[in-house]
């Protein structure tokens, strides 16, 4: 056997045991794990996930996940717990520890202290009968047949299926609590997916002096001024009751120069799109995009801002949508 067919080898048993592992955990959602949640939705403070070593980066994760996704969590260091943590902790939260073996001497030494306090123990291991196992309110089992280390001692498949089943906890949560894309993205403010659910037309348009308004029995003259003030390249066009009737961009007047030497003096009534695409500034800037896009017969790259009354508001423009990182 070549050195590159080992390396396949090897890669491929790792995944073949631990994906064997996460696929035992399903019939271990039952009725405790049921419980487990229900007592996670029912709690009204944190959940305090802890754990040693590797499972402790396990731990860092799942509370990373549960925060993210609507369950107020935090991560606690087991020895730092004993040196001081523990005051963090309270009667209303519910302690998630994890241990495979069941008996990490960091997670033993806290569990008495966690149940003075009077906060819930959830334990996370491979042995029910561990001194972890035996000191908790619920019990959920993460054991594996084998790591898949060869030596079978690095923590491989039992961390996979740990995670596993902590996001398994964590998207039940999210189910049972009608999670929505729109609450992901109000705790994730600073991702594309905030930017594209949080940001409204409202909070990009150009608005007041930089919001172009003519008036329909102007001259195009007064348009391509309203135009250089602003640098939209573009302008609303309203009644004698301010109301929007149009737009009228910089290419359509370039395009009408060419046929009309003297077209500065016309009418902007006369070359303005009356039916031109506008957006309500309650929409999400996202659609603002999706508009420019759809455009026939060609993309376009601004659009009035119309309120419910039909009145100009604002302006937004593509490039404010790129600077806000919605493209």
């Amino acid at each position: 056997m070549s050195k590159k067919s080992a390396i396949k080898e090897s890669a491929i048993e790792t995944l073949k045991l631990e994906s064997e592992s996460i696929a035992n955990l399903i019939p271990r959602v039952n009725d405790e794990f049921e419980a487990v949640v229900r007592d996670i939705l029912n709690c009204q403070a944190r959940v305090v996930v802890t754990g040693m070593g590797k499972s402790g980066h396990i731990g860092r994760k799942m509370a990373a996940t549960f925060a993210s996704t609507g369950t107020p969590s935090f991560f606690m260091h087991p020895a730092e717990a004993f040196h001081g943590d523990l005051g963090m902790v309270t009667a209303d939260d519910i302690v998630i520890a994890i241990s495979n073996s069941g008996e990490s001497s960091e997670i033993v030494n806290i569990l008495p202290v966690i149940r003075r306090i009077g906060a819930k123990i959830i334990a996370m291991t491979g042995k029910r009968d561990s001194t972890l196992g035996k000191n908790c309110d619920h019990f959920i089992d993460i054991g594996v047949e084998r790591e898949a280390c060869p030596l079978n001692l690095a923590p491989t498949s039992s961390t996979t299926a740990t995670l596993a089943m902590g996001d398994a906890i964590a998207v039940a949560l999210m189910s049972e609590r009608k999670f929505t894309a729109q609450d992901f993205a109000m705790f994730h403010p600073g991702g594309a997916l905030g930017r594209k659910l949080l940001l409204k037309v409202e909070d990009l348009m150009h608005v007041g002096e930089e919001n172009p308004i003519v008036q329909v029995d102007k001259k195009i003259s007064d348009a391509l001024f309203a135009m250089t003030e602003t640098g939209l390249g573009a302008t609303s066009v309203v009644d004698s009751n301010g109301k929007f009737v149009g737009l009228i961009t910089d290419g359509i007047i370039r395009r009408a120069i060419r046929e009309n030497k003297n077209l500065l003096d016309e009418s902007v009534e006369k070359f303005m799109t009356p039916t031109a695409w506008t957006i309500d500034p309650n929409e999400l800037a996202a659609s603002a995009l999706s508009k420019m896009e759809k455009h026939k017969p060609r993309p376009i790259t601004v659009l009035p801002v119309v309120d419910s009354e039909k009145n100009p508001v604002g302006m937004v423009h593509l490039t404010d949508l790129l600077r806000a990182g919605i493209v």
